[in-house]
């Protein structure tokens, strides 16, 4: 098998986990339903999107998968996938992006790919989305 083949069999597996993680989000106010797989050290994470009566307190699936990466040691994101039912699908929201860029070493090698259940498909990468995220090295120069 060639790199490239590889490669696309890895994005397809994610996007079928993202689409499966899917069907496992609580979302009862929105009707919103989100799930995310994401690649990070060779491993793939999962999350679906949480809600709660107290919206603030509402966790998205992008944000639950890094979490999942994180406890297991892997920080730093290679692919990310997220489904919606949204056509076009829809981009991860601003508290995700910034999210994934803490987790991102180069955000412009991360690849985002948004996907819904009827096939359409979107790829960018995490500078497209967020060109002038937040940086650590910014906290790092205040001090």
């Amino acid at each position: 098998m060639t790199q490239p083949q590889a490669a696309e069999e890895i994005i397809e597996t994610l996007i079928n986990r993202a689409l499966a993680a899917r069907d496992h989000a609580y979302a009862p106010y929105s009707e919103y339903m989100v799930g995310c797989a994401l690649l990070a050290g060779g491993e793939i994470f999962e999350g679906a999107n949480v809600e709660n009566s107290s919206y603030g307190m509402t966790m998205c699936a992008e944000r639950g998968a890094v979490a999942n990466a994180v406890y297991s040691g892997n920080r730093n994101l290679d692919i990310v996938v997220v489904a919606t039912a949204s056509s076009p699908p829809a981009a991860p929201c601003g508290m995700c992006l910034q999210t994934l860029n803490e987790f991102a070493e180069t955000p412009e090698a991360v690849r985002i790919i948004v996907v819904n259940p009827q096939g359409e498909r979107r790829e960018f990468n995490l500078h497209d989305l967020l060109p002038h995220g937040f940086r650590k090295h910014q906290l790092d120069e205040a001090t």
